[in-house]
């Protein structure tokens, strides 16, 4: 599953061209029970400024954001979260590396 999640991020960031990528993890509270917490989070944040991508895990209690950092942050990440009812504690907030290699 994370290979997965690797390679569909670093597709993207591909296909966008942006260095300025990040992905932030946070777990939700309160916990996410069902498909409509999903589908609530997901419906929401993909509107918020900067957002490229939302996936969630009910699995592991995690909800994975890739967003342009030139355009949004962690806090304004995690207040989008409050105003739809979730407390969030960031578990990862990383750059995606560029996976083009230098031509010679």
């Amino acid at each position: 599953m994370k290979t997965k999640l690797l390679v569909i991020f670093m597709a993207l960031m591909t296909a966008i061209g942006a260095s300025n990528l990040r992905v932030l993890i946070v777990t939700p509270t309160p916990a996410m029970h069902c498909e409509s917490c999903e589908n609530k989070i997901k419906s929401n944040m993909r509107f918020e400024k900067g957002v490229k991508k939302v996936e969630t895990s009910l699995e592991r209690q995690e909800v994975s954001i890739t967003y342009d950092a030139k355009k949004n942050n962690v806090e304004g990440l995690q207040a989008a979260m409050k105003k739809i009812g979730y407390d969030t504690k960031v578990v990862s907030d990383k750059e995606v590396k560029s996976n083009k290699k230098a031509k010679k």
